[in-house]
């Protein structure tokens, strides 16, 4: 296998610690305790192989069958970039240690066509289907990130052509449900730009922008775990980047989860977030969107102490006459209730929700009426 110089004990490392997997959806026996339509790297009784997701994918009708197509995801790791671009696909591994989907992209890199893959170009998965759905994976993006800070192609910060997307939720995604699923990466690793999903019981690791987007995102029972980079001893990082439309009330929510750090991350150097306004084409020229105003809170959740007290930071955008300009967190939409750790703090810069205010964020409102199972 071959993800740049990232092995698989490195994307092991960051698939473990999920806690409480579940059963595997095969016995012992090696029968399967549920209907599946295909496997990959896995043998099922009277279900069809594929030597890759993307021969199982293309095999699901293209519009649909009125119910899931189940992927049976085995003991492998499947080196492969994916669209997936039908609605209802299920991928269902045995575990997130042994069932890995990885690539190695970043959005320097060329494609095809010779030009950048961009952030929009470089996922190791992009759904833009509705119904989707990954259970006991790992999701990762291979790519070299603290090699590429070493070297003069990359810039520490900012657009540097080191975002490298592991899962990207892009116009089309919908109803998105992930249970049980590690996202590993580092810059940008996890982009819920568009339609509903949830997380529930899943582990989101990275270091800059990690969890980003416009869509309504909420995670359950999550590890966000903030990762090193290196020769950095404050500023380490950025757990969200926001960029919910003004029109919606919900972006990035997280309750009860923890927020964790792998060894190398300094005390206070991690931010909980900043509010992403991204370039947009308009008749007049091509600038920040106004209308992106980010919007994430964090409730009920365990925070260690790489959590700064500032909270969160401001981030640049381009203004309508070409200037730099900045989008403050006083401006976005913030707040947190009843944090708890060495990295929770409650002060001016980081606004804590009343009550009353804190029950207005039940998964049905997030979630804008949908009720996973």
């Amino acid at each position: 296998m071959s993800i740049g110089s990232v092995d698989r004990r490195t994307l092991l490392a960051g698939a473990v610690a999920l806690g409480g997997v579940g059963p595997s959806p095969v016995e012992a026996s090696g029968e399967p305790t549920a209907p599946f339509d295909a496997a990959v790297g896995a043998e099922a009784a009277g279900v069809r192989r594929y030597a890759t997701l993307a021969a199982a994918i293309e095999a699901a009708p293209e519009r649909g069958a009125g119910r899931p197509w189940r992927i049976l995801v085995g003991t492998a790791t499947l080196t492969e970039r994916l669209v997936v671009a039908r609605p209802d696909i299920h991928l269902i591994g045995q575990s997130a240690e042994t069932s890995i989907l990885t690539a190695s992209a970043a959005a320097g890199d060329p494609g095809l066509d010779g030009k950048p893959l961009g952030t929009f170009g470089c996922a190791t998965l992009i759904v833009r289907a509705p119904g989707f759905s990954a259970r006991r994976l790992t999701i990762a993006n291979g790519f070299d990130y603290p090699a590429a800070l070493n070297g003069a192609r990359y810039e520490r910060t900012g657009p540097n052509g080191a975002q490298a997307v592991a899962l990207m939720l892009d116009k089309g995604a919908d109803r998105s449900l992930f249970e049980q699923v590690s996202v590993v990466g580092h810059q940008d690793t996890l982009f819920v730009d568009q339609g509903r999903s949830l997380f529930r019981d899943c582990r989101v690791s990275g270091s800059v922008d990690f969890i980003f987007g416009g869509g309504q995102a909420l995670f359950e029972r999550c590890r966000i775990v903030s990762r090193a980079r290196p020769g950095l001893q404050r500023n380490q990082g950025f757990v969200t980047a926001p960029s919910t439309p003004r029109s919606r009330r919900f972006g990035l929510v997280f309750t009860d989860c923890a927020l964790t750090r792998e060894p190398g991350v300094p005390p206070a150097s991690v931010v909980l977030g900043r509010p992403w306004r991204p370039g947009r084409a308009f008749a007049d020229g091509h600038y920040g969107d106004p209308e992106a105003l980010g919007a994430a809170a964090f409730i009920r959740c365990a925070m260690d102490d790489h959590i700064s007290a500032d909270g969160w930071d401001e981030m640049g955008y381009q203004a309508r006459d070409g200037s730099r300009a900045f989008l403050e967190p006083g401006e976005a939409r913030f707040a947190e209730f009843a944090s708890t750790g060495p990295g929770a703090f409650h002060n001016r810069r980081r606004r804590w929700m009343t009550l009353s205010e804190a029950k207005r964020f039940t998964p049905e409102a997030v979630l804008d009426g949908w009720k996973p199972i």
